[in-house]
């Protein structure tokens, strides 16, 4: 089980980083800080495997809290969770060694995405021999293939040019909302047809859904490329 800390002074967000973090096999959460200085202050006498880090909280920034981390001897391995994506920022946090960087909001596959990548390479470093070939280094740094990610198996009984043909609709639409049944007029094809490929981007999240109440009568799934809300 992997031990983890969470640093975030949004209530909201903290709640949802934890709900995550707890819904990923082998992690835990252990404490909430809404502050760096809180944290340093628990750090004195605990150890913690993973932390995830905003990058603004009260008192410190994210430069000034892993500093102070280091300088403590503490080297925990740090996932950023944040809404800062200035270049300066983003580069001066990867000198710091940071494993992995999520820009809010993000959905909980991206979220998932960096604690596998953690848990992959503590799992590698706990079987490895006492020296390791640049071979076996250039597998530890690389981490899961992200091409692999991006490629999922396309489930039975769909095929690639429908898939594709839906892809294209949606591509053409990027801000759009549609149901299955507008779908489907505007590609001649069946309802049910198109509600299994959506239901199939969406399992892999490339697309999200959401339920339209205003419909003034049964309400009605729809689909577009936009972000994924704060929910698991």
């Amino acid at each position: 089980m992997y031990h983890v800390m969470i640093i975030e002074d949004d209530p909201m967000v903290a709640s949802i980083n934890r709900q995550y973090v707890e819904a990923t096999p082998s992690f835990q959460t252990d404490r909430v800080f809404k502050s760096g200085t809180e944290a340093l202050e628990y750090l004195k006498d605990h150890t913690t495997d993973l932390i995830i880090l905003d990058y603004y909280t009260p008192l410190m920034n994210g430069d000034v809290f892993i500093d102070r981390l280091h300088a403590m001897g503490k080297t925990p391995a740090i996932i950023m969770v944040t809404s800062a994506n200035d270049t300066d920022i983003v580069r001066s946090l990867l000198s710091r060694g940071v494993l992995d960087y999520l820009v809010k909001p993000f959905e909980y596959a991206r979220f998932r995405t960096a604690l596998e990548r953690f848990a992959a390479q503590q799992e590698y470093l706990r079987g490895a021999r006492p020296s390791l070939s640049q071979n076996a280094i250039d597998q530890l740094f690389a981490g899961p293939d992200p091409a692999a990610d991006s490629v999922p198996q396309l489930s039975k009984g769909l095929n690639e040019a429908t898939l594709n043909m839906i892809r294209r609709f949606l591509a053409e639409h990027p801000e759009g909302l549609f149901t299955s049944e507008q779908i489907a007029k505007q590609i001649h094809l069946s309802r049910i047809t198109i509600r299994r490929y959506m239901n199939y981007l969406v399992d892999i999240g490339e697309i999200v859904s959401s339920i339209d109440y205003k419909t003034g009568g049964r309400p009605s799934i729809q689909y577009s490329l936009g972000r994924r809300n704060y929910t698991l």
